[in-house]
């Protein structure tokens, strides 16, 4: 089964979840209630249109002994109790019941409240398109109920009734825009609540990521020196013991080298692990630790370093040594019949420069892969942090080559100097493997 959809998954739940605290922050306790209970926002709208409606209705019957106003209240009480699920049906019922409303209370008993109330529900849910279309039909409606009305409603003032059309177009636009509003930000808070989850998938997917490349290089290493630390003991044994206590030793420190790197890469998935375990290798001095570890594996290096050191940046150095121990770990795991590795460091600049090489002889077709495949790419996503690369390839005359070029991040630090030194290491004979640059 995937993890791509768990973890999209999980990222979406916890944006979702980040960004709705983050939005009731703003929203004030009444809100907030009613934004967790819909149905009880439903159920305060119907009793507020209850409360306005149906004191005229008991008027009406009180005074003129007319009981038609109290039905359409009640159906379009009725009917608003459904406007979240149906908006365009309940708009629809109430806007061509105000009419006989009105005809049959001679004006008394219209339910344009309910219109209203259901043209915000349809303009909160709806695009704008569909929403001016049902309000142009609602307003007709609504405004067609006054000229219906018997002349004589409006015989002692003829002016009001186009004062009255004009506060319905009013109210009913109000209530749209109020609509279009609402639905505005609501559409913006999905927006943000899909970003959100975007940020956090890519956020998830970098850390895991980050992790693997860690696991990667320090799992791909130290298992490729223990291995060849084990063959050249199993070599040396009857010939040289103590050699071979030597390399059986050097394997041990390799081990337990492992497993602390491995603990320190783990810590950072622990919330309770001391912040120093999050730290990056101290390059500075582990490089020689690293250079060493090879050597010991029977691995001939020769070292030049020039131009200024490198800048103290922790995290620049950890990028250096995890790029030369990949790099290092291949010529070990897939070089045939090295007898020189050349390692060359130099920075000019606000630019450093890291190439390998080594003299391998062999075929160099294809072959399987001894790793994972993620060594290289490993070193490119490394590279590209600050603004690097890393070529990589075969050489015409045999054995492998990588040049790695990354940018300084702060090109004033790091000064000094360390010229013209050179390492040579003609060692021990170191076992044969399988030399081929795609499986690299």
């Amino acid at each position: 089964m995937s993890t791509r959809p768990l973890v999209k998954e999980t990222a979406e739940r916890t944006a979702a979840v980040s960004f709705t605290e983050l939005n009731a922050r703003r929203l004030g306790p009444i809100r907030r209630y009613f934004r967790r209970h819909p149905r009880a926002m439903d159920a305060v709208v119907v009793l507020a249109f209850l409360f306005f409606g149906v004191p005229n209705a008991v008027l009406m019957i009180i005074e003129q002994d007319n009981w038609l106003g109290l039905p359409g209240v009640v159906l379009a009480a009725g009917a608003l109790v459904f406007r979240r699920d149906r908006p365009l049906l309940v708009l629809a019922f109430v806007a061509l019941l105000d009419p006989p409303a009105s005809l049959l209370t001679d004006g008394a008993g219209s339910i344009g409240i309910a219109t209203m109330i259901a043209l915000y529900t349809v303009a909160s849910v709806y695009p704008l398109k569909k929403t001016l279309i049902a309000a142009v039909a609602a307003t007709v409606l609504s405004v067609g109920a006054l000229f219906l009305l018997p002349a004589g409603v409006f015989l002692g003032a003829p002016g009001i009734l186009w004062l009255l059309t004009a506060f319905i177009v009013m109210f009913l636009a109000i209530a749209v825009g109020v609509g279009i509003t609402v639905r505005r930000d609501r559409e913006h808070e999905q927006e943000l609540r899909e970003w959100a989850a975007r940020n956090a998938e890519l956020a998830s997917a970098g850390e895991r990521n980050r992790i693997a490349r860690e696991m990667h290089d320090v799992v791909a290493h130290s298992l490729t020196v223990m291995v060849a630390l084990s063959d050249g003991a199993a070599v040396v044994m009857k010939r040289d013991p103590d050699r071979a206590i030597a390399v059986l030793k050097e394997l041990s420190g390799t081990g337990r080298t492992a497993i602390a790197d491995m603990r320190r890469v783990l810590g950072v998935l622990r919330a309770e692990a001391a912040s120093e375990s999050l730290e990056p290798l101290p390059a500075s001095s582990s490089l020689t630790h690293l250079l060493d570890g090879f050597r010991a594996a029977a691995l001939p290096l020769r070292v030049t370093t020039s131009g200024p050191k490198l800048p103290e940046d922790p995290a620049f150095q950890l990028t250096v040594y995890r790029i030369l121990q990949e790099s290092l770990t291949n010529v070990l795991r897939y070089g045939k019949g090295v007898t020189l590795v050349d390692i060359a460091i130099a920075r000019t600049g606000n630019t450093v420069w890291l190439r390998v090489t080594d003299d391998g002889r062999g075929g160099m077709g294809p072959v399987v892969s001894l790793g994972s495949g993620q060594g290289i790419a490993g070193m490119r996503e490394r590279a590209a942090i600050y603004a690097g690369s890393v070529e990589c390839g075969s050489r015409p005359s045999g054995g492998w080559v990588v040049e790695v070029q990354l940018t300084v991040p702060d090109a004033a630090g790091g000064t000094g100097n360390q010229r013209g030194k050179e390492k040579d290491d003609h060692a021990a004979q170191h076992a044969g493997h399988a030399h081929q640059g795609s499986a690299r």
